[in-house]
């Protein structure tokens, strides 16, 4: 089982919603230091949410969101897929 800290999953779950809902995301990978994420309609991302919630930079291309989160992209990667489950 995974170590996660409270904040590590609030964070999740403020980038769940920021992507907009779980329903709006179809898929997050992680990178070095990005998620990855393909979302459904690309309006309903909010950008200054992504941001508050730790983002560094935020890169769109077409559906295709590029969360900027630092080093600890795998893990919230993975704190994200348990939020979306």
């Amino acid at each position: 089982m995974r170590r996660r800290t409270a904040g590590r999953r609030e964070r999740a779950e403020a980038i769940v919603a920021a992507l907009g809902g779980a329903a709006n995301i179809v898929a997050v990978e992680p990178c070095t230091t990005r998620l990855r994420s393909e979302v459904r309609d690309g309006a309903r991302v909010d950008e200054p949410g992504l941001r508050a919630a730790g983002a560094i930079a935020v890169l769109r291309s077409g559906g295709v969101v590029q969360v900027v989160v630092g080093p600890e992209a795998d893990a919230l990667a993975a704190d994200i897929e348990d939020v979306l489950e």
